[in-house]
């Protein structure tokens, strides 16, 4: 099997990753690239070696705009979602949803709950024959942040820690990363814990950028629940894989 390059072209980054047939050997972060020029600039030298060799390159955007500059390379192929057989899905849904649960289903198995922790938090389910039971999406941590300072008069912006907050805070900046630490974490068993009674055997898997982080801060409050979760923060990519095989297959 060839050698092949995935890209997730997301809300503020792009995901990056190189597969060896199907083993997945690296990933990658990169800001945008405006033009072909600026390729050169953002990519690291493997990387960009690879877009340079026409490697085949898998494509899938939420941000349409952005994903002119690789349309312009040859060897692009972009992910029509509606080939992936997952059943019910809307037509508006994300591509980065569709494809993260497809890859946590055909990896882990159905039925399976995927909880997509980027810019948004999003909460995505499929039953054991692929039907999508739906989902929620919420603004992630770091938007949340944001969200507070940019739209208040007094509140300071604040990093988030790597390290989890006291719930009961006694100062501003502790104050709004407990608040919104604790209640994304009560979101994410809430929705985890009704996803459970209606699937008792689902796989539930924490993926995205801040999957590791979201992970250290539910091992910390319940450690028994942080258990049941499977963290992986390369779903996206998998669901890449298995669509890249089945095409690959069909050819």
């Amino acid at each position: 099997m060839e050698n092949w390059l995935g890209l997730m072209i997301g809300n503020s980054r792009l995901h990056w990753a190189y597969f060896q047939g199907k083993e997945l050997r690296k990933t990658w972060n990169t800001l945008s690239a405006d033009t072909v020029k600026e390729l050169e600039a953002v990519l690291d030298e493997e990387l960009f070696g690879h877009i340079q060799s026409r490697m085949s390159l898998y494509v899938a955007s939420v941000v349409p705009s952005a994903t002119k500059i690789y349309l312009s390379l040859p060897q692009t192929i972009i992910i029509n979602y509606q080939k992936i057989p997952l059943h019910n899905i809307y037509d508006s849904m994300g591509c980065d949803r569709i494809l993260a649960l497809w890859g946590g289903g055909c990896h882990y198995g159905f039925p399976c709950l995927v909880i997509d922790s980027g810019t948004a938090l999003t909460f995505s389910g499929a039953d054991e024959k692929q039907n999508f039971q739906g989902g929620a999406i919420m603004p992630g941590v770091r938007l949340q942040l944001q969200t507070l300072f940019f739209n208040t008069a007094a509140l300071p912006e604040v990093q988030i820690m790597g390290e989890i907050t006291p719930r009961w805070a006694t100062n501003t900046p502790c104050a709004i990363q407990s608040g919104v630490v604790y209640t994304i974490v009560a979101g994410i068993k809430d929705f985890a814990q009704d996803w459970f009674k209606k699937y008792p055997q689902s796989k539930v898997v924490l993926t995205g950028g801040d999957a590791l982080l979201l992970s250290r801060y539910l091992a910390d409050i319940d450690p028994d629940f942080s258990q049941k979760l499977i963290i992986d923060p390369d779903l996206i990519f998998w669901g890449m894989q298995y669509y890249q095989s089945a095409i690959e297959f069909s050819s």
